[in-house]
């Protein structure tokens, strides 16, 4: 399983969590995507995918190049970037950590 760490542009990411404890293949992507073209291709190989912030959007027209796409894991309950119809049409999950008090 391949696993992409998306828009982790602070470089935390591998230090906050223990992820040596996941047996996938990991890949962080630091800087933000040129084109949605250029988000295909770069993430249709990936299995899970770990959506850090939400500078990348995701909507149905990438969801449906990502043909191994299985599980997406986000920060945050919010997810306006994020297309959970397209998800839900083809099955894959999404996990969220809680949202903060907006207040």
């Amino acid at each position: 399983m391949k696993l992409a760490i998306l828009d982790d542009y602070q470089r935390v990411a591998l230090k906050s969590a223990d992820w040596n404890r996941l047996a996938v293949e990991k890949t962080v992507f630091h800087e933000a995507f040129a084109s949605l073209e250029d988000a295909a291709s770069k993430l249709a190989p990936f299995d899970i995918l770990c959506l850090m912030r939400e500078r990348t959007a995701f909507p149905r027209a990438l969801i449906e190049r990502l043909p191994n796409l299985k599980f997406i894991s986000l920060t945050g309950g919010r997810a306006g970037s994020l297309d959970s119809t397209a998800c839900s049409e083809r099955r894959i999950p999404i996990s969220h950590t809680g949202a903060g008090n907006g207040t």
